[in-house]
């Protein structure tokens, strides 16, 4: 038997606005097995549009949507529309090629 174990997650730029739009928070808690989950998952559970998901973070590392999150991990979904810079040295770039792919 697996137990769950607590997610935080948080949302940047228009996909915190949207949130806040909803009058929910943009920052949320999500159960998740031992096992893990996909960030996908959890973004459809939390009402995220995917097409604007461009990359997620996990415990300050970059990766797409297909990342298995695991519990007591801090995830963060990022928008695209980050600055340039900012999205090779997140790496976010390389997961955002990582969603086009999947």
């Amino acid at each position: 038997m697996t137990s769950n174990g607590a997610v935080e997650v948080r949302m940047f730029g228009v996909l915190h606005t949207l949130r806040c739009q909803r009058g929910q928070s943009p920052r949320a808690r999500v159960d998740v097995p031992a096992e893990g989950r996909a960030a996908r998952d959890i973004a459809m559970e939390l009402g995220l549009p995917l097409d604007q998901i461009e990359g997620v973070l996990c415990n300050h590392d970059a990766f797409g949507l297909g990342h298995v999150v695991r519990p007591g991990d801090r995830l963060a979904f990022v928008p695209y529309g980050t600055p340039g810079p900012h999205r090779f040295f997140l790496g976010l770039y390389a997961a955002g090629k990582e969603n086009d792919e999947a």
